[in-house]
This record gives structure tokens, sequence and C-alpha cells, in this order.
């Protein structure tokens, strides 16, 4: 099977399963198992960390139990805590692997401009109380498009060898949903560890006029975290989705269809 989750990372250690933490990977294999006693551990698409959200991350489990696509959502939403959430099911072939299928990920990060906290965005938002440049912060987002190499952009733990990355595309938007919010949001073939966070501290370190637009390529060229600005906190981090070249089928529930306005 094939899920699309959603959950909220504030009290999760992460994804993956560890030893003495509570992951999304414990309570979702508990759940599956509860259905299914000889289901296979979930595999996943993204080890988020902890604090960071997701709103479609598709994990996948090997089962033989005869549960149809809506039987296994509404059985799993009964097993599960009220901070994960199952959006949709598939059926797919025993052993498909999400993490090889993903053709692009999108993350979302969210910015609360504001001298002052607000409850709503607790655990939601990062919130700055100076004012920023959107502008400069979109220039600079733009520098980010393209096939580059992200070694500087990258934890400290992050030991991989290939940080070459392929962005697609970077918006930095504000108002959609509230004035005060700005919100970054990234596409492309693969992140590295704290990515996306560093790349959001270091747009609001440029929008704040602590640094200037051109340390982005700077990065580029010396491959030095000290170029950089800040690395934003794990709460404004949303997996927004992953695009799969390969989905199943029989699916529940059908996608809403967007219509016109009568």
């Amino acid at each position: 099977m094939l899920l699309t989750t959603s959950y909220d990372g504030s009290m999760f250690s992460g994804f993956v399963r560890q030893a003495n933490a509570r992951t999304v990977q414990q309570v979702l294999d508990g759940a599956v198992r509860a259905l299914d006693p000889g289901a296979s551990p979930t595999r996943c698409t993204s080890r988020t960390d902890a604090g960071v959200h997701a709103e479609a991350h598709p994990v996948a489990f090997d089962t033989v139990a005869r549960i149809s696509s809506r039987g296994w959502v509404l059985g799993l939403l009964q097993h599960l805590p009220e901070d994960v959430g199952i959006v949709r099911a598939e059926r797919v072939p025993h052993g498909y692997d999400p993490r090889r299928h993903a053709r692009s990920k999108t993350y979302r990060y969210a910015i609360l401009r504001s001298p002052v906290r607000d409850p709503l965005f607790f655990g939601r938002a990062w919130r700055v109380g100076y004012k920023l440049d959107v502008e400069r912060m979109r220039s600079a987002a733009q520098k980010l498009v393209g096939r580059h190499d992200f070694a500087a952009f990258r934890g400290s733990s992050d030991v991989r060898r290939d940080t070459v990355r392929h962005i697609f595309r970077v918006e930095v938007r504000t108002g959609r949903s509230d004035p005060r919010l700005c919100e970054l949001e990234i596409s492309g073939d693969g992140f590295l560890y704290n990515m996306v966070r560093i790349i959001a501290g270091t747009l609001v370190d440029i929008g704040r006029g602590r640094l200037a637009e051109r340390v982005v390529l700077e990065a580029f060229e010396s491959k030095s975290r000290g170029n950089l600005g800040v690395t934003a906190p794990a709460e404004g981090l949303y997996l927004a989705g992953v695009e799969l070249a390969v989905r199943g089928g029989g699916g529940w529930p059908e996608p809403i269809a967007e219509t016109g306005d009568a």
C-alpha cells in the first residue's frame, strides 16, 4: 500500500524510528500492524527532522491483508494519534519503494513577521520581529534555481560526497492567508540535511540587511557554510509534497476536483 500522510511534527523526534523517542514511523507502524500484524515496516521518501511538519508525505508498506484503500484509511485513523493523518491510500506492487520513484520534493517554510507572538502560529512558523525586504529575498532566491553544488547549504552531520542538486523552482510570497506571513516554497530533485532551513535563514538575513544577495553565489564557489546565514528553526518547515513517477491504483478518497463558481 502507498499512503499519503500528513502530520504535525511538534511532538515528534522526526520521522524515522529511534530508540526511546516518539517518531512518526513508530506510530504509523503500530497502526498498520494493528490492522495487519504481518505487514512490513513502512518505507518513506523523506527523513524529516524533529519538529518538521508534513502536508503530503508518501509512505509505503507491504501487506497481504484483503483491506480496501478506504478500509486502510479509515482503519488507520482509528489507531493513529490526532497529530498524524492519512490523506489517501493506493494499491501498489509488493516491494514498492516511494524513495526510488521520487522525481521531486517540495518544501514550504513559513515566517511570521510580527513583533509579538501569536498562539495560532505557535510551533507552525518562525516568528521574526524585524522588517524584511521581501524583494531582496526574492532576488536572492532566484540565484538558487538550477543545478549547483550545495555543499555550503548543509548541516555539519551531512557527510555525503555528492552535494550537487537541481532546484527547479523557488518562490517567496506574502499574504496568502495573513499579511504577516511570508512563505518560501522550493522544489528540487533532492535536498541535503538542513538545506531548506539554511536557505530560509539565509534569505531572512538577506531580507533584514545582515547579508548581501551575493552570498548565495559566493557560497556556491567557496562551499563554506560560513558564507551563509542562520539555520532557521524546524517549526516553520513543511514537506509540502513529493512528485512520484509511479503511483498506485484504486485510491481513496478521490481528489477533490476544482470547479468554478456557479
